[in-house]
């Protein structure tokens, strides 16, 4: 007989101070960007949008949140691989839309689980990906 040790999932509460964390970071950068939040199964949990950041921000954090649950990687490190010549140049999505693959996607870990992931666009690349990571990085 085998156990197993429960890990919890990501709350809602979780995914609201993951999107906190982000906006805290990114208005003291004075940066405007979009965050979304998916669990596991790539529901949205949270989502927020700076009324100042362009509207596709927010189509570009969920899909960056997608990517990085969908491979369990963070999208920054996934560029490469999606050059022409990459690996995942024309994967398919069950979506059936292209992924993206710009940094600013983080996969979140609990216990050594995959329970969801982060995803925050509007700046630039390394930018989002610092905001993603640093938010990740709080999540107990």
């Amino acid at each position: 007989m085998s156990t197993t040790t429960a890990v919890a999932p990501l709350a809602v509460q979780d995914a609201e101070a993951l999107v906190a964390a982000v906006r805290d970071a990114a208005e003291a950068a004075g940066i405007a960007v979009a965050v979304s939040v998916v669990d596991a199964g790539g529901h949205l949990l949270a989502f927020r949008r700076d009324e100042r950041a362009v509207l596709i921000a927010g189509e570009t954090s969920t899909r960056k949140a997608f990517t990085a649950l969908q491979l369990d990687t963070p999208t920054a490190d996934l560029v490469d691989a999606v050059r022409p010549d990459g690996l995942f140049h024309t994967l398919p999505t069950a979506l059936d839309r292209p992924l993206l693959f710009i940094a600013g996607g983080v996969p979140l870990h609990r216990d050594g689980r995959l329970i969801g992931a982060i995803g925050v666009g509007g700046g630039a690349p390394e930018q989002d990906h610092g905001f993603a990571t640093a938010a990740a990085d709080t999540l107990v």
